[in-house]
């Protein structure tokens, strides 16, 4: 199996590199990349013997390396692009992490949001259908208004509240016009070692003080990359087609998650839980946004693992990454 993955250099991207390596699954890493047809991605490892160019093929013989040489420029907003890139490449099947996450800056750059989000995903789809492919697109728990006081589940009637909402739904709408090979998967509360999140910042903003303000109103599932990689593949390969909900099992707030965090490292000081009307943004968030998982279980046969278990290995990683005995 050759996979393409767009979106390769961001959090969940990085993570799918490397379980396609550990599997010994040949890919093709794609991002958009400004001003360049080729770019070496960071962290690249030049010891490692992973082919010149875009692609990654299983070598027996060699050790795993942590992520691909290369990158290969591809802006899915473009439909000839797309085109071009599917057709050079032959993929087995496409899974698509590219992403416009900025939620509140897409109130204002809400074109670009939507270009991303709706108009690529889509792009995507057309060029996969024209091969006879699948494709695997994320969505996001910000597709509901979080009213419901409970976990939703894959049959709920999406109700987004922002603009960042609005533009995963339309993506899931547009790729949904091609349904003979399409996955729709929504993720919420992502985290990884690949670029900044929630855990990553709780530490940071933890630095050097001893009080912070944590919203306790905001209420979803925190989604490990490593789990969600492992997870996905396991998933693209039953061609069980359909929307599913992926995520660590359990629910948390914010105020919860952070509490848990700031508790494995022993700081010594204390968090207090506010309401989200006590912090101004641009976009309103989903108070209850936690998904149920049916039938994810009944698909691949298991669970993720628990939230917490997720966030103390993806701690330990971190420590590891930095050399760190401690907190």
């Amino acid at each position: 199996m050759k996979l393409l993955i767009t979106g390769a250099n961001g959090q969940l991207g990085q993570d799918l590199q490397k379980e396609c390596k550990r599997r010994g699954i040949q890919y093709i890493a794609t991002d958009y990349l400004e001003g360049s047809t080729l770019h070496e991605a960071p962290g690249a490892d030049e010891s490692c013997d992973v082919s010149r160019g875009a692609t990654y093929e299983p070598n027996p013989n060699q050790p795993i390396c942590q992520s691909a040489n290369q990158l290969l420029h591809l802006d899915i907003t473009d439909l000839k692009s797309v085109r071009e890139t599917v057709l050079q490449t032959n993929p087995d099947a496409i899974i698509n992490c590219a992403a416009y996450n900025a939620v509140d800056k897409a109130e204002e750059d809400w074109k670009n949001a939507f270009l991303v989000n709706a108009i690529g995903p889509k792009n995507l789809a057309i060029a996969a259908n024209e091969i006879g492919i699948p494709l695997m697109h994320f969505s996001t728990d910000y597709v509901f208004d979080g009213k419901k006081g409970s976990s939703y589940f894959v049959w709920d009637e999406p109700k987004p509240l922002s603009k960042y909402g609005q533009s995963k739904l339309y993506g899931e709408q547009l790729v949904s016009l091609f349904p003979n090979r399409i996955f729709i998967v929504r993720l919420s509360w992502v985290f990884g070692t690949g670029n900044t999140n929630f855990v990553k910042k709780i530490l940071e903003w933890s630095k050097g003080k001893n009080e912070l303000k944590i919203v306790a109103d905001q209420i979803s599932s925190p989604a490990y990359t490593v789990d969600l990689s492992s997870t996905i593949i396991d998933l693209l390969e039953t061609k069980a087609y359909g929307i599913y909900h992926m995520a660590n099992t359990g629910y948390c707030s914010r105020y919860e998650w952070a509490k848990y965090i700031l508790e494995l490292t022993g700081w010594k000081g204390k968090i207090i839980p506010v309401k989200s009307s006590d912090f101004k943004t641009a976009a309103q968030r989903p108070e209850f946004s936690a998904m149920n998982t049916f039938p994810l279980k009944e698909t691949i046969g298991y669970e993720l693992p628990e939230w917490k278990d997720a966030t103390h290995r993806f701690m330990v990683s971190l420590q590891e990454v930095h050399n760190e005995s401690s907190w």
